[in-house]
């Protein structure tokens, strides 16, 4: 394993050793290693500027971008704690994470996909053009910078942000990365329970170093690669096994902000895209594609793909079709930096498909029963993790990191899987009802409590359903309040305003009561029947 300490010493070492190699190309702006090392570097002077201190927690509101990965980087290697925040989250959802960060810092795309989210901030944090501070409903919050070249009154323009790090000097800068250590965090990644309350996962630069190392050496991931990043930054597996193993490689990471099947065609033809990791829905688009004869995707060798049923045929067709040479599918969650199994190169389709693989290396996987005795091969039961990556907790919630990790550090990871005699993981199910739309994480609970709030609205349980293009959507049985004329198509375009559009149920159903058990639960299989 390399030693670089830490995500900032990465940053160094990679700017020296590929100094002259593409590291990230965004349209016609192309950076190489040493460039985007002293963009970082700028980047980090300007947060010392601003008075960021080790263990401050910085947010990042934006697409994938190369400022994203400047900023993000930037703010940890001054020693800040990086905070990702979900591109697709409305202004209230945004503002709730970055309440419970405490984040006093806030990198902010400008407009996204036609929504000014310096707009929906403002909103949701009540900001008026007279406040000391750039939003008053966030008290903590001390700067807000706005990645364009225009900003309200009281935030910063990226521009302005990094002049007023030039009295920074690099000593200081570098001064400041050395007081970190692996054990210092390096991010939190909020993920929503089936409480529906966000949780904050703290990982550290030892856990995410180590498990991307592997990571990058099981994928064979290498310098000369050019990697199509699909995977939303805010993701662990966006930021992680994209800009991290790319840094660690020596590849080339091509940002792309949303998914689009026709620009996925035109990157991987155009810049000559070897690495594509993503969810099966973004493979098949690809395959079934009319116009995928006229471009050439030749150059494409590897795909990572997992977060969903993988079907045989998927995996034939990108060997076939494509000539894809390494097809691996893989299976993690954030309380476990990303990864926990992973297939490896030479495994016949048959498991690629059926299974996630097994354990990487550091890491125990077992399988057991409500009782936490382990169940034969072949048996299903709830999935258990131990290893180096498991998280430090669950930040400033130790009720609910005592309730996921055990005093002998096993990760109950609320998944329902089944271990084959070879050590091969299937995930059959999901303990806390979580579907994943379109590789998003969709969590029943907390959609619940959103649709709860709709004055309309009696009583509301969601699940998860099976769909042909997003692997699985969002299904609401709705009882409606007494003289209610709420139609589905009401709720729905309710829901679009108040959500991130993956959260948005697709249907709706009204029923005069939902099913529920002696103890007042709702029997979600009944809803899921036929």
């Amino acid at each position: 394993m390399s030693d670089w300490g830490t995500i900032p010493g990465l940053v160094r070492w990679s700017a020296e050793r590929y100094a002259d190699a593409e590291a990230v190309v965004e349209g016609r702006t192309r950076t190489t290693y040493a460039e985007l090392g002293a963009r970082v570097e700028r980047a980090a002077a300007a947060c010392l500027a601003s008075g960021v201190r080790p263990g401050d927690r910085v947010a990042v509101w934006a697409p994938n971008c190369l400022d994203w990965i400047v900023a993000a980087l930037g703010a940890v290697s001054a020693g800040a704690v990086l905070v990702p925040l979900n591109t697709r989250f409305k202004g209230a959802e945004a503002v709730d994470v970055l309440r419970r960060s405490g984040a006093r810092l806030l990198f902010v795309t400008g407009t996204f996909l036609g929504t000014s989210y310096v707009a929906a901030l403002r909103r949701a944090a009540g900001a008026t053009d007279g406040a000391d501070r750039p939003l008053p409903g966030l008290p903590a919050l001390e700067h807000v910078v706005v990645l364009s070249d225009d900003a309200p009154r009281s935030f910063l323009t990226w521009k302005d942000f990094l002049a007023a790090g030039e009295g920074t000097g690099a000593d200081e800068v570098r001064a400041r990365a050395a007081r970190l250590t692996g054990d210092s965090l390096s991010d939190i990644v909020f993920t929503s329970g089936t409480t529906g309350r966000p949780k904050g996962v703290m990982t550290t630069h030892r856990q995410t170093l180590r498990a991307y190392e592997i990571w990058a050496a099981l994928a064979g991931l290498r310098a000369g690669d050019r990697y199509l990043i699909v995977n939303p930054f805010f993701h662990t597996f966006g930021y992680k096994a994209g800009v991290i193993a790319c840094l660690m490689r020596g590849a080339t990471m091509i940002p792309q902000p949303v998914f689009n099947v026709d620009t996925v065609l035109a990157n991987i033809a155009a810049e000559r895209v070897s690495v594509l990791p993503g969810p099966p829905t973004l493979h098949q688009s690809l395959l079934d594609h009319p116009a995928r004869g006229a471009h050439d995707l030749s150059a494409l060798r590897l795909v990572v793909t997992g977060a969903a049923v993988v079907p045989l045929r998927l995996v034939e067709r990108l060997r076939g079709e494509l000539g894809v040479d390494t097809v691996l599918t893989a299976y993690g969650l954030s309380e476990a930096s990303g990864i926990v199994t992973m297939c490896r190169r030479g495994d016949a389709p048959s498991v690629i498909a059926a299974t996630s693989g097994r354990a990487i290396p550091g890491t125990e996987v077992k399988v057991v029963d409500s009782g936490g005795a382990p169940v034969p091969a072949g048996s299903a039961g709830e999935v258990l993790v131990r290893g180096f990556h498991v998280m430090r907790g669950y930040f400033e919630d130790p009720a609910a990191t005592r309730e996921a990790v055990s005093a002998d550090g096993w990760l109950r990871t609320g998944d329902v899987g089944v271990l084959d005699a070879a050590g091969n993981l299937r995930i059959t199910d999901r303990l806390k009802d979580m579907f994943i739309v379109g590789g998003f994480n969709a969590y029943p609970a907390e959609i619940e409590q959103l649709l709860a709030t709709h004055p309309e609205v009696a009583d509301v349980a969601v699940v998860g359903v099976p769909d042909a293009r997003l692997g699985e959507v969002g299904e609401a049985y709705v009882v409606r309040r007494p003289g209610a004329v709420l139609t589905a198509d009401d709720l729905i375009a309710w829901s679009r305003r108040e959500m991130a559009n993956y959260k948005v149920p697709r249907a709706v159903r009204f029923v005069a009561a939902l099913p529920r058990n002696a103890s007042g639960k709702v029997v979600k299989g009944e809803l899921r029947s036929p």
